[in-house]
């Protein structure tokens, strides 16, 4: 009898990614099931790309708005383009340059991509993870897979396994704990047309390093609905807690119930008495991007934490990218 795909799982559904744990996954994968994935920026929540019941599962579990897109993953760059109708030049060059990396490449779509991966747009984003469990995992189903962050929709992305367990629970029979992820932020998001690249979102590979491939990038605001690709909506990562953004250190306020989300050097007359966890004591915004999402989770779940506050980042390399997930937890 064939395993129902919307069952649950047991309490042990947070596995090592060994070869039968792989082998696990690609059998509940193509069941229609979903299987908690590490990649290089956070983890996914990872469906078959193709199949519309499992994409439909994948919105279900998230409690994702239908007309968010996904992205699809593959092994390779032969893998993805092969689902593209039209492929620049500019996205081989890209390829060839950030793939197997963080970034995703959104091009025109063939009409095999089912619509509910695309919510029903003519374009289809792509990517190409480089962690060796999603390309073990990816390898081994043979096809695409689409990956939304393993968490609830709009909520802070999960970074390693036992956030996922903690955000989705039961819902997801295996997921796959392949320690934390390296970059920590979602992937950049680049929108190919037949004129200007647009960035439609800041991720894990900084923008300086796409324009020194392909030139000059026009970057897109943030929409309140119908978004071009995932996380493009205006109010998203956001914790539970309120989030406030100041200018300066001496804006936040000294009381025993304040989170302090800091970065670098912090000075202030006035001494802190909250919870402060710095994403980086050094300024390095690689360091920083790593504990972004761990850290502000962190903050979120901690009883003696009220009221979360931080301040922009550097607006560089993978500054530009932290600020913006600031920006939007804030709301």
């Amino acid at each position: 009898m064939k395993p129902d795909p919307t069952r649950v799982a047991q309490a042990n559904n947070v596995v090592s990614p060994s070869p039968e744990a792989i082998l696990r996954a690609v059998e509940l994968l193509r069941e229609g099931q979903l299987v908690g994935l590490p990649t290089e920026t956070v983890y996914g929540l990872a469906g078959d790309g193709l199949n519309p019941v499992a994409l439909a599962r994948i919105f279900e579990v998230k409690q994702r708005p239908l007309f968010d897109p996904l992205i699809l993953h593959f092994a390779d760059a032969a893998g993805a383009f092969d689902l593209a109708e039209q492929i620049p030049t500019s996205a081989r060059e890209l390829a060839q340059r950030f793939w197997p990396g963080p970034l995703t490449i959104v091009v025109r779509k063939k009409e095999m991509v089912p619509d509910l991966a695309t919510s029903g747009l003519p374009n289809v984003a792509l990517r190409v993870p480089s962690h060796p469990v999603a390309q073990a995992l990816l390898r081994a189903f043979g096809g695409p897979l689409a990956a939304p962050s393993a968490n609830r929709f709009g909520r802070i992305s999960p970074t390693d396994a036992p956030a996922v367990r903690t955000e989705l629970g039961e819902a997801v029979p295996l997921i796959l704990d392949g320690g934390p992820c390296a970059v920590g932020l979602e992937s950049t998001v680049l929108f190919l047309s037949e004129h200007q690249p647009v960035l439609l979102r800041a991720g894990g590979i900084p923008v300086e390093e796409i324009e020194a491939v392909v030139g000059r990038v026009q970057h897109a605001r943030p929409v309140d609905d119908r978004p071009l690709a995932p996380g493009q909506l205006k109010h998203h990562y956001a914790p539970r807690k309120p989030l406030r953004l100041v200018d300066n250190a001496g804006e936040i306020p000294s009381q025993s119930d304040i989170g302090w989300l800091a970065f670098g050097t912090q000075n202030r007359a006035v001494p802190f008495l909250g919870v402060m966890e710095n994403l980086s004591p050094t300024g390095d915004l690689r360091e920083a991007a790593a504990n972004f999402f761990r850290v502000l989770r962190g903050l979120d779940d901690d009883s003696r934490v009220g009221t979360i506050y931080a301040m922009a980042l550097p607006a560089q390399g993978l500054g530009l990218a932290i600020n913006e997930r600031l920006e939007r937890a804030a709301g």
